[in-house]
């Protein structure tokens, strides 16, 4: 349920732009931002332990496990406006595997806050690291930010990349790289 506070907070944003919230398409946007921006902040609500559910598994498994190109759509904590990507995680399980979805979940989890890419990399590499006592995760997000393509340097073909590398990842150069190899293959 959306809270009837923010409803009247982005009535007043609205307002503050110069526009007439009688003019019919405005009508209800503020009810319509709210829940928006309600949903895009859902993260605040979730919980590693929620998101997981139990889902892992004891597994004999110990070579690389990779999940790439999980879309991920996040708010710049600087500026509240989106940056949107993908990220790419990987871990070299030791006794437990983590459910596949789970890993998508704990990237829309975190990246459903207020953010920046630099610790939403290291928030989702920590959680899954501490969930499966993996020997190493890697992960890595390639995302475009509307606050420097829409306003301040306006550059629409940027991008910025960011890594969180952690155990094997960090001190193996030959797993780091076989990591970004099959990422970017």
């Amino acid at each position: 349920m959306t809270d009837h506070n923010t409803k009247d907070h982005f009535a007043k944003i609205i307002e503050s732009c110069g526009e007439d919230l009688n003019r019919p398409g405005l009508l209800d946007t503020p009810k319509r931002a709210a829940k928006a921006f309600e949903f895009l902040t859902s993260g605040y609500h979730e919980t590693v332990e929620k998101v997981v559910n139990g889902a892992l598994f004891p597994s004999d498994a110990n070579d690389m496990v990779i999940v790439k190109d999980i879309e991920l759509y996040s708010l710049c904590e600087h500026h509240m406006l989106p940056f949107i990507g993908k990220a790419h995680v990987g871990y070299i399980p030791t006794g437990k595997v983590l459910g596949l979805s789970k890993v998508a979940r704990i990237v829309d989890m975190y990246s459903r806050r207020l953010q920046i890419q630099e610790q939403l990399s290291s928030q989702i590499a920590h959680t899954i690291a501490e969930i499966t006592g993996a020997s190493g995760v890697g992960v890595v997000i390639d995302a475009k930010h509307l606050c420097m393509m829409m306003r301040g340097v306006e550059k629409q073909n940027s991008s910025m990349r960011t890594s969180a590398m952690l155990g094997t990842f960090r001190d193996n150069p030959t797993t780091r790289s076989e990591f970004l190899s099959l990422i970017y293959s």
